[in-house]
Parts: C-alpha cells; structure tokens; sequence
C-alpha cells in the first residue's frame, strides 16, 4: 500500500533528523574533552577543506585536553588558525606535530549560552520534523485522487502524527539530556 511506503519513508527521514541533532549535541562543548568538539572545524588543506581528522589523529588524552597529530607539518599552520577562528574559544598550543588543545573549564555564562545553543538546534530539529509530516500529509491526500477513502487518508494522516509527536518526544529527551550534561559541574 503506498501510505505504508509513505509511512517508511516519513520513519526514516524523522531517523535522520535525529542523527544530526545527536551529532550536533555530540560537537557541544560539555566540560570534558571529546575529539568529536572538532566535527564542525574544517582547515584549507592540499587546496580544498578538510575535516580535522583527515588531516591528524584527534586523541582526549586527558579530561580536559585535546591532542592533534598532523600526518604533514604543512598544515599545522592552517589548522591552528582554523581552531582560533571557531567558535570553540580555545587557543591552540604546538608541540612538535602535535597541536594540544586545552579546554578551560565552562563558566556559568558560557554554559547558559551552551543550553541556548543547545535548544536553538532541538527547534530546528522540531522544526525539520514538522516539515517532514507536511510532506509527508501532502503525498498522503495526493491519494485521494488515486482512489483512497477519506477514512484511510485521515487514519495514515493520525499515524503520521503519532509519529511525529514519538521523534519530538525523542528531541525533548535528548535536550533534557544534554542540557544536564552541560550544567553538571
């Protein structure tokens, strides 16, 4: 049946959305290093943009430190100022081919932004969801001129919802999540 189809394809597009906000939960400064901070910083590198972890290992190797092995000392340069320009707010130190990044501890102020941050991308992710459904409803009452009933369009419009409100329920848990993540002291 094609609201089924249409059913699996909302399921896993709802999937995805949350994978990203984890994903973007997962570059959120917390207080305790983590290689993933770096995801989002990118350095002009062998004349394109690379990842981080192209370029070097990324290693925690104490809580609050970060430690970057470059595979080629030509782009220590590049990556440092990459790291000053982010909005990490940390200042990298070289050692050899290897960049160490300290993490200060999070004032009150700096976690207070962080949980803004942090809910600013959970609507977005709402935000994404609902627009998943309005697709998905559309393509649902697209089939009333292929024959469904106006009881089946309303019943797989209520599983759509139901499937919504289930992927906000999840955005709401993980926001809870790492909100208390972030004002752990």
């Amino acid at each position: 049946m094609v609201e089924q189809k249409l059913f699996a394809e909302a399921e896993d597009r709802m999937k995805k959305a949350y994978d990203h906000l984890k994903k973007d939960f997962a570059s959120i400064r917390t207080g305790r290093a983590s290689p993933s901070l770096l995801d989002r910083i990118h350095v002009e590198a062998y004349g394109s943009q690379m990842a981080v972890n192209q370029v070097g290992s990324v290693t925690a190797p104490e809580p609050r430190m970060l430690a970057i092995t470059v595979y080629d000392k030509s782009v220590l340069g590049p990556l440092e100022k990459a790291i000053q320009k982010s909005d990490l707010g940390i200042n990298p130190s070289i050692d050899g081919l290897t960049i160490r990044l300290a993490l200060p501890p999070l004032t009150e102020d700096r976690r207070k932004d962080l949980v803004k941050q942090v809910k600013k991308r959970t609507e977005e992710g709402k935000v994404a969801l609902r627009n998943i459904r309005r697709d998905i409803i559309e393509e649902i009452k697209k089939q009333k001129d292929h024959g469904a009933s106006e009881d089946e369009i309303k019943r797989a419009e209520q599983q759509i919802q139901k499937l919504t409100d289930k992927h906000i329920g999840e955005f709401d848990h993980a926001l809870v999540v790492k909100e208390k993540e972030i004002l752990e002291v």
